[in-house]
């Protein structure tokens, strides 16, 4: 016979579940407002243009867009607080699984009423200690440390690389890479004015990543740096962190081939092998990065977030760490917990994965509908590029300004997307894999080439 706790047969109650599939029903209908509508009730634009001053003012920063949402969201449609309807392709830079995803809110709303808003390292509930076997499961890592955020799931990386690997100091790194902001992850993002005004924590080396174009030139070149890395800093090392696809520029997956050269040279010199999925996670043809580039015998750590719903840091059992080396008194909120175990059950059942699944036919129209625009405007649009859901395009030979245009443009006719890289700026697309088919990339299309003409126009430059 089954046994449930306490809180278990209060969601099981007839009466709580009735409730919420009412309450879900309502959220429904008004959900339905959103499909191909560029508008819904909202405030004024009058008030809307002075909560989005105000937030800018009280955050101390300008805002990138004037975007402020009402909380009403479905798929890839999300309503703003002046009603204006958006197709979300950006998803707060991949956090997204898709909005209010009927399924993740049916979990959420019990979520929010249990007994504690937020989940600690000292007090975990019952949600909590599946979240950390299910990630072990399935990404086949012996331990999982769940924290709140991308950066602490990555600064706790660090510190178990160090603490097995002491007295090691050094940390090495792909040129390009992007690992967070803190005092010591702004160190090792290849980013110095991220660093600027800071003082410095940890050495960092660089290595070249992969160049596609060259495959076998390129490993060579990069096993030649890490080379000179080690024989000038020998035994310095402690970690060599790893983004398997740079998002910094512009999407670059990197090569099976090119990793195992790096990985044999780093293992036989004494690292740890550190693997950044906080934004891959969940959006290649694999649930993990790792798996789809087939390195789970060599990788060490691995760390997770965005798209997750919560952030953790994945260990082998050689680098379990000493007592007190992590610890948090946040681990994550209840809701969001009980989110990314739902969500992992939809990734895991929903044919995402896999060369025939969703993601991958995501891709194949997405990528479609770009190479077309491209034909029509080959001055205008190159590309793309990426793996996965994470693709990205150049637009006017990559000139920063007039992406910004462009970007801002898309924005106004209902589309968020977002820049990338420097020298060439790229335009980037994390597309909600959970909340959009390949229906619906032809409007896309047809709204971007729409802006592309607009921009074009505007900043008297040549379309084809």
């Amino acid at each position: 016979m089954a046994q449930h706790d306490l809180f278990e047969l209060f969601c099981n109650d007839p009466k709580v579940q009735a409730s919420l599939s009412d309450l879900l029903g309502h959220l429904e209908r008004y959900q339905s407002q959103l499909v191909d509508s560029p508008s819904v009730p909202g405030i004024s634009e009058t008030q809307y243009k002075r909560e989005l001053t105000d937030l800018a003012e009280n955050r101390g920063g300008n805002l990138f867009f004037p975007y402020i949402s009402s909380g009403l969201g479905s798929g890839s449609k999300v309503a703003l607080r002046n009603g204006k309807v958006m197709t979300d392709l950006i998803g707060g830079i991949g956090v997204n699984f898709s909005h209010a995803h009927p399924e993740v809110v049916r979990d959420a709303l019990l979520a929010a009423m249990e007994d504690s808003v937020m989940q600690g390292n000292l007090q975990h509930n019952h949600k909590s200690a599946q979240l950390i076997q299910r990630l072990c499961e399935l990404s086949g890592l012996d331990h999982a440390f769940l924290s709140t955020s991308g950066a602490m799931a990555a600064e706790n990386g660090l510190k178990i690389a160090f603490q097995k690997h002491a007295p090691s100091t050094r940390v090495l790194a792909f040129s390009n890479c992007f690992m967070g902001r803190t005092l010591g992850l702004a160190q090792v993002t290849d980013k110095p004015l991220y660093r600027v005004g800071l003082p410095p924590t940890i050495s960092v080396d660089y290595i070249p990543f992969y160049d596609a174009s060259c495959h076998k030139e390129s490993i060579a070149r990069s096993v030649k740096a890490l080379r000179e890395h080690i024989s000038r800093f020998p035994g310095q090392h402690a970690v060599f962190c790893m983004e398997l696809v740079q998002g910094e520029g512009g999407f670059y997956p990197g090569h099976r081939d090119f990793f195992l050269a790096l990985i044999a040279e780093a293992k036989a010199a004494g690292m740890a092998i550190l693997v950044d999925e906080i934004q891959t996670f969940g959006r290649l043809t694999s649930m993990f990065a790792f798996h789809h580039f087939k390195l789970s015998d060599v990788v060490d750590i691995v760390t997770i977030g965005k798209m997750a719903h919560v952030c953790g840091t994945l260990f082998k059992a050689e680098y379990k760490p000493n007592p007190g080396l992590i610890s948090q008194t946040f681990t994550s909120s209840s809701v969001a917990i009980a989110s990314s175990l739902r969500l992992l059950a939809l990734l895991e059942t929903g044919g995402f994965y896999g060369t025939n699944g969703k993601i991958a036919k995501l891709h194949r129209a997405f990528k479609m509908g770009l190479e077309a625009l491209h034909k029509k405007y080959p001055k205008s649009i190159t590309g793309p590029f990426g793996i996965g859901s994470m693709i990205a395009v150049t637009v006017f030979e990559g000139n920063k300004d007039h992406s910004l245009a462009l970007l801002h443009t898309l924005f106004d006719k209902g589309i968020m997307a977002f820049l990338t890289g420097g020298s060439p700026t790229r335009l980037r697309f994390l597309l909600p894999i959970g909340g959009m088919t390949p229906s619906d990339i032809p409007d896309i299309m047809a709204i971007l080439e729409a802006a592309i003409i607009e921009t074009a126009a505007d900043k008297k430059v040549r379309l084809c």
